[in-house]
């Protein structure tokens, strides 16, 4: 009975003591944070005022939307990094 015993808690304290590799790996970014950002307008030759306005305007949205996605995109990285545990050691 008493070697039993023995046999049995040693299996479990080498069943215990046993370390599974568990691999995760670090997910993708959303497709919509990856995107390229659109190039800006130019301004044609010999346009009006009110062209160049409107293409300034565009640009403008342009850029602020860039600078969203750019913003969302660190955002998530860092979440994730934190999630994951990355440059623990």
């Amino acid at each position: 009975m008493k070697n039993i015993l023995v046999m049995f808690l040693s299996l479990t304290l080498i069943g215990c003591s046993t370390t599974v590799p568990v691999k995760v790996n670090f997910p993708e970014a959303p497709a919509t944070l990856l995107e390229k950002c659109q190039d800006l307008n130019k301004v044609k030759e010999n346009s009006s005022l009110s062209d160049l306005i409107k293409t300034v305007t565009s640009n403008y949205s342009l850029y602020h939307e860039c600078a969203s996605r750019h913003e969302s995109f660190i955002e998530w990285y860092q979440s994730q990094k934190k999630t994951f545990g990355v440059n623990k050691k």
